[in-house]
């Protein structure tokens, strides 16, 4: 069984650390390990940085809320060839975090909330903030639960008119942009896919699903203007809690992540 992740929070730089190291897990971590999970001298767990840096540890003393660590090894894991942004409209209810979550555990490597204009959640002012704190955690627990490096980053709530002119960026720098719709007649499985030149800069692929009412037309006809792709992501119709998810899975399968 894979140990254990858990998120270095400040202190030494973790990419800084050797083998053979001692490393002190403290903070909200460190008692999450202690305290929660009760982890104990000679039991195994890693240490990421969220950028690629992981520590693969042995507990050495259990302290409450810190772990006295010996840094068996240090592994460097490489940043992705294309980033893989789900961009995720703002849904009612929890459905929206529940996307955000599952996709980070397939793979995302980044995530962009939508304030699109069928949403009926509207992120404004203090609840804006609230909000994207909690997209914020949800992706750090998910990025412990599937054992990443790396850690997604959050951007800001995007309006469509941001989201098109994302769209444009994308597409001009090589990336590639994919709405999943369910009247589209190209399917997810023949959709073109960026690929990494050496050397040269990472193409992303957005991924954007829309809320529960759907994406308006008017939108969507944005995004295609802007370079973007409407596909179909299968006969059947899914929730906007399991859409995202689902294709970033069969789109890394693709990307050959899985293989």
């Amino acid at each position: 069984m894979s140990a254990p992740v858990f998120l270095a929070d400040g202190g030494a730089p973790v990419a800084a650390v050797a083998p053979g190291a001692t490393y002190t897990l403290g903070g909200t971590e460190g008692r999450h390990a202690g305290v929660v999970q009760r982890k104990r001298a000679g039991e195994r767990v890693d240490v990421v940085d969220g950028a690629g840096t992981r520590l693969r540890c042995t507990v050495v003393q259990a302290d409450g809320g810190t772990l006295t660590l010996t840094v068996d090894d240090v592994v460097h894991e490489p940043a992705p060839d294309v980033v893989v942004t789900l961009v995720q409209a703002l849904a009612k209810g929890d459905r929206d975090e529940l996307a955000v979550e599952a996709a980070v555990e397939v793979g995302a490597d980044a995530v962009v909330p939508w304030q699109s204009e069928r949403s009926v959640v509207v992120w404004r002012g203090e609840r804006a903030a609230k909000s994207h704190a909690r997209w914020v955690a949800t992706v750090r627990s998910a990025t412990k639960q599937a054992r990443r490096a790396w850690l997604p980053p959050v951007d800001d709530a995007h309006t469509t008119k941001q989201l098109a002119a994302r769209t444009r960026a994308v597409v001009a720098a090589g990336g590639a942009v994919v709405v999943l719709h369910e009247e589209a007649t190209t399917p997810l499985a023949a959709v073109p896919l960026p690929a990494a030149t050496p050397g040269g800069p990472v193409p992303e692929l957005l991924v954007v699903v829309g809320p529960e009412g759907g994406i308006a037309e008017t939108e969507l006809a944005a995004l295609v203007e802007a370079g973007a792709t409407a596909a179909r992501l299968g006969p059947h119709v899914l929730r906007t809690s399991t859409a995202g998810p689902v294709a970033v899975a069969l789109l890394s399968e693709r990307l050959g992540r899985w293989g």
